[in-house]
């Protein structure tokens, strides 16, 4: 079996200066990409454009790409390699988040069904313009990085790495590797946003003043929605119980960023430590190692998620928004479908025009409103399906 390079490219490119590296251009190529640009408009937890101050998939991807490199760096990973991967890995999320991620699976499922992981395999390899047939054309390292489910879609499961149709990049980019081996890089980027989004999904809950810290303190029923996870250590933690007394002033923020620093710095070092404890202090890059993540840390960032999903993505009176975003990409697909190709935009309506059956032809369909920021989405379904009354 032939040697793989790590820093090969999926399409042939003309040599270049050696002034910077190949992961340095990966990074280059990601921040410099229109997808990466239209995270600034899609929803992390409240739909973009509601708020100046809350977190959107852009200010989500930087932050866990900051984790994910300090993180790496402090293991030995290529620093570029997992800041690539932190960058990259939301730019297959469509609008309204997880959300609109279940509405366009269902309406995908002719297609093969909508997943935002492996969606984002197909904008960095296909979708972006950059090299001819083969979107970004980044390294395999940095490919690899961003696979947190590296296997095609399998029955019964709902999380995967790559659509059927993506099949020939993601063997190139896996080639010699098994179904189930995720790079370390990989794993930290996992981590990472997992770190990310339930310690900032909680400090926007707080700030925003759907996360009431006093009340989860002082009343037993609401604790109790809690009861099979680590809450008493929360609520012990000082970083965590003064902000019962949050109030938005300049010194309750302060607090409530000393909460999220702490916390972000506890969940790092513990998988830091503990990946050292096991394979020592050389560098580790790719396949060296697996991230190792205590217990109790898992178990604590597990239930930061919940709280903020209790409080915050499902509380009271958000449903019909909700069920108004599945709504808005369904007619979206369909409307859509009837008016393509012409009503595609230029980029997706020629591939519209070269797909070879009513599959690959819902599949462009599928990308073109995956690529919609939330705000163009929303539009995009008044104009549509007023023309079609």
């Amino acid at each position: 079996m032939r040697k793989v390079a790590d820093d090969e490219r999926f399409a042939p490119e003309p040599a270049k200066d050696t002034v910077r590296g190949p992961y340095e251009r990966d990074r280059a190529r990601v921040l410099h990409s229109a997808g990466f640009r239209r995270l600034a408009a899609k929803t992390q937890v409240h739909t973009a454009g509601t708020d100046d101050f809350l977190r959107t998939r852009l200010t989500h991807s930087l932050e866990v790409a900051q984790i994910a490199r300090e993180m790496g760096s402090r293991l030995g990973c290529d620093p570029d390699v997992v800041d690539v991967a932190g960058l990259a890995h939301d730019l297959g999320h469509p609008p309204f988040g997880h959300n609109g991620e279940d509405a366009l699976d269902v309406v995908a499922q002719p297609c093969g069904g909508f997943e935002g992981n492996a969606q984002t395999l197909r904008v960095l390899t296909r979708l972006e313009a950059k090299v001819e047939g083969a979107g970004l054309n980044l390294t395999r390292a940095s490919l690899d990085a961003t696979c947190k489910y590296p296997w095609l879609r399998q029955p019964g499961e709902r999380k995967f790495g790559a659509y059927a149709d993506d099949e020939p990049v993601f063997d190139w980019l896996r080639e010699g590797r098994g179904p189930d081996q995720k790079c370390l890089e990989a794993q930290v980027m996992d981590w990472a946003d997992d770190v990310a989004y339930s310690v900032h999904d909680v400090e926007d809950g707080i700030f925003s003043g759907f996360i009431d810290v006093g009340k989860l303190l002082s009343d037993p029923d609401e604790r109790a929605a809690f009861e099979d996870a680590p809450l008493a250590e929360l609520l012990a933690d000082p970083a965590f119980s003064v902000l019962a007394h949050y109030d938005g002033s300049h010194k309750a923020q302060i607090a409530l960023k000393t909460f999220t620093s702490h916390t972000t710095g506890r969940f790092v070092a513990a998988a830091v430590n503990a990946t050292r404890l096991k394979y020592g202090f050389n560098p580790l890059r790719r396949y060296d190692a697996d991230l190792i993540i205590p217990p109790a840390e898992r178990a604590h960032c597990a239930l930061l998620k919940a709280i903020a999903v209790r409080y915050v993505m499902r509380r009271r009176g958000m449903e019909p928004w909700y069920e108004q975003q599945r709504q808005i990409l369904t007619e979206l697909v369909e409307v859509l479908s009837e008016r393509a190709p012409e009503g595609l935009d230029p980029v997706f309506g020629p591939l519209y025009k070269e797909a070879a059956d009513d599959a690959a032809r819902l599949r462009v369909v599928i990308d073109q409103v995956a690529c919609l920021t939330d705000p163009a989405a929303i539009q995009w379904h008044r104009e549509l399906t007023a023309k079609r009354a």
